[in-house]
């Protein structure tokens, strides 16, 4: 990855929300290795087990729990605080349970987002925020090439609008009031990433969860719609794509103010049978699935993004192809099944992943 390291993590005063989460424990592992000093704030875990808990997220930052829907709470745990960066991860994530509870949705992703832009708002001390929304923020056309920044925003079900309802708030806050005189200094930029898969995802109704699930029971795993298209990425992508991102806003760089996408390789957006059948072979023990034909709610049957912009304007690419991004995820969780120390084994993950930037970049993805 080139220009990645243009400044010094150490000592950095990070906030970050949604830290207990899957993304969120990997990004605080992340900055807390480079020397960050990180204020995760957080619901509890939603699973268990969990990647905060496997790898012992809580030792590496502040574990503060608390609710974005709650104001008071938020503000008072930023101003405390006093970052200079906040990354805001904190979401309800699922798109077959917005259509359970769609307020609820909506008051976590798009009214949460609006509380922490205002808590940031009242802050001297912070400098830059990055909100990481979704892929599926864009108006789904089911079109076979990869949606752009520029792209229309939109939404079927209610995760996905509410994903293009926040990228619509924080252009607001944007536009309103970190581009004034007397803030604009605080920059602040959205992301947007494809399906990121990694250990230590243990949630509902996400295909590798659902694998690991069925191959550690010994049980073949029912999988919904076998031919749906989607942009895989190992969870390290994205996260090495924010923190590149937030290392030139905190250089004041305002060009770089804006939404960016980070996808995979055009030829790694895998249907959802190819994906099964590899982590299949992969795990072994007689590891199978089969498809599930019950009738379920509405999702993207295509969806790729274009991260043409972040590997032009900011030097991030693709590090894994998908096949050895799908062969970490198995050891991960074959490592955890045998007791192993997974935080030991997940900074080792983010340190093998660190040191790809120097090596040249494989085109083959294999079979």
């Amino acid at each position: 990855m080139e220009d990645m390291v243009i400044r010094s993590w150490q000592g950095v005063r990070v906030f970050l929300t949604g830290h207990t989460g899957f993304k969120g424990g990997w990004l605080a592992l992340c900055l807390a290795s480079k020397g960050a000093i990180v204020r995760g704030y957080s619901l509890d875990p939603q699973t268990s087990p969990s990647i905060f808990e496997a790898a012992r997220v809580a030792e590496a930052v502040e574990d503060i729990r608390g609710d974005i829907r709650d104001r008071d709470a938020l503000d008072r745990a930023m101003r405390e605080f006093a970052p200079e960066l906040v990354f805001h991860l904190a979401a309800q994530a699922l798109v077959r349970p917005s259509y359970a509870d769609p307020v609820g949705t909506y008051a976590t992703n798009v009214l949460g987002t609006a509380h922490v832009l205002e808590s940031v708002r009242s802050l001297a001390s912070v400098r830059a925020v990055v909100v990481v929304t979704s892929d599926k923020c864009y108006e789904n056309k089911e079109w076979q090439w990869g949606y752009r920044e520029s792209d229309r925003l939109g939404g079927h079900d209610p995760y996905s609008s509410s994903k293009a309802c926040a990228e619509l708030v924080c252009d607001a806050y944007r536009s309103s009031f970190f581009s004034s005189p007397e803030r604009a200094k605080t920059m602040l930029a959205t992301a947007r990433s494809g399906n990121v898969i990694g250990g230590g995802d243990w949630s509902q109704d996400r295909l590798i969860p659902d694998l690991i699930r069925g191959f550690l029971a010994s049980k073949p795993v029912l999988i919904r719609r076998p031919r749906s298209v989607r942009p895989w990425q190992h969870v390290l992508e994205p996260l090495a794509g924010y923190i590149a991102l937030a290392e030139r806003l905190l250089m004041g760089k305002a060009e770089y103010a804006t939404a960016w996408n980070f996808g995979p390789f055009d030829d790694d957006a895998w249907p959802v049978d190819r994906i099964a059948e590899t982590m299949a072979r992969r795990w072994g023990k007689g590891a199978s699935w089969i498809a599930d034909d019950a009738p379920s709610v509405h999702e993207t049957g295509t969806l790729k993004l274009d991260a043409g912009k972040a590997r032009a304007e900011l030097g991030w690419r693709p590090q894994l192809r998908l096949n050895t991004a799908l062969e970490w995820v198995v050891d991960w969780y074959q490592a955890w099944d045998a007791g192993s120390e997974m935080q030991a084994f997940t900074l080792k993950q983010i340190e093998q992943y660190e040191s790809l930037a120097t090596m040249p970049i494989s085109t083959e993805n294999g079979p």
